[in-house]
């Protein structure tokens, strides 16, 4: 595998046209990623004490919706 700075010369070195086709394709691959750290995070309780406070001030009435527009 290239080392992370070979790639980054390689990047600038990249058509504009190209350059906006792998930025699409990494902001994608990061979203995945991303979703399924949060899913496995859910699931294994480790967001449980960031979200504690919330729930129970939303439980307590203390929330209230967003307007739009």
């Amino acid at each position: 595998m290239r080392t992370v700075m070979e790639i980054e010369k390689a990047i600038e070195k990249l058509p504009t046209d190209e350059l906006f086709e792998l930025t699409h394709w990494i902001s994608s691959r990061f979203s995945d990623a991303w979703d399924r750290q949060i899913e496995v995070d859910i699931r294994s309780g480790r967001l449980d004490d960031v979200a504690a406070e919330p729930l129970r001030e939303h439980r307590a009435g203390g929330s209230r919706g967003i307007p739009y527009g």
